[in-house]
């Protein structure tokens, strides 16, 4: 893999309009696991391609669970209400062969909102609903987490993971060149594509400063999708490929999401 500059994917903020939305995430984690690459056959059309990464000799694909806090959920445009919910996403990441881009799959997320209803019924976009609960203690003297604990009731993909953090701990990401390319890879894809609940090919963009993420230990998950797909086994979702954490960050959200084309989803998430 050759070594990326986050400078080289950094853009000025595109100028939001009509439906874009903008909103600050709070216990913002990136949780990956490194994988076999042939688990994630038939998951999406063949327009992309696997991103992967040789780790300790193999060959491997990248999952992330993303869990966190939309705080003043909002239009990025017009005076509107603002709205606070919790949300976990689920993330493979792939390159677009049309563009050369890194972008990622996007299997789905839960939230837990009654906006639910706007995302999954009028764009038809994979949006579950689960009640989404985080029990985090952040200390500012030492800017690490005493306590970081989510857990998800839900029907499509219950979870539940703790999280430990340690002053000045070393960020490790195994299999990438340098420290910087691995944070392109896991921090910087901003387009998003996935099969929309009509079986079409859907996709939408996002937009954020640099994460100023560090490093976190993984002290338990339990992931009911990726063990339901066979992606990652509860057993091997004790060991994380990283952790990244970040108290709270800014992302703008380009809507509505766009159809690509129609394409049928093989199976069922």
């Amino acid at each position: 893999m050759e070594s990326l500059k986050l400078a080289n994917f950094l853009h000025p903020k595109p100028l939001p309009n009509g439906l874009d939305v903008q909103c600050k995430l709070q216990h913002f984690a990136i949780i990956t696991y490194a994988a076999d690459p042939a688990k994630f056959e038939g998951l999406f059309p063949d327009r992309f391609k696997l991103d992967t990464l040789v780790v300790d000799g193999k060959v491997k694909a990248l999952i992330s669970v993303v869990p966190f806090i939309d705080l003043d959920f909002t239009s990025a445009v017009f005076p509107f209400p603002k709205f606070t919910m919790g949300q976990t996403n689920y993330r493979i990441y792939i390159i677009d062969r049309e563009s050369n881009e890194r972008c990622v799959w996007f299997l789905g997320t839960t939230l837990d909102s009654w906006t639910l209803a706007v995302p999954k019924f009028v764009w038809n976009l994979p949006w579950y609903s689960g009640e989404v609960k985080f029990d985090c203690v952040f200390d500012n003297s030492q800017q690490i987490y005493l306590k970081y604990k989510m857990t998800t009731a839900a029907t499509w993909a219950p979870a539940t993971v703790e999280l430990s953090q340690t002053k000045h701990a070393e960020l490790s990401l195994p299999g990438f060149p340098d420290t910087e390319t691995g944070l392109v890879y896991l921090t910087h894809p901003l387009a998003s594509f996935y099969y929309r609940r009509d079986g079409k090919l859907g996709t939408y963009r996002v937009w954020h400063k640099r994460l100023d993420v560090s490093a976190a230990n993984l002290k338990f998950a339990s992931f009911e999708l990726l063990s339901r797909l066979g992606l990652v086994s509860q057993e091997e979702q004790q060991v994380a490929h990283s952790v990244l954490i970040e108290p709270i960050n800014e992302f703008t959200i380009y809507l509505p999401s766009k159809v690509v084309k129609s394409e049928s989803p093989n199976f069922d998430i």
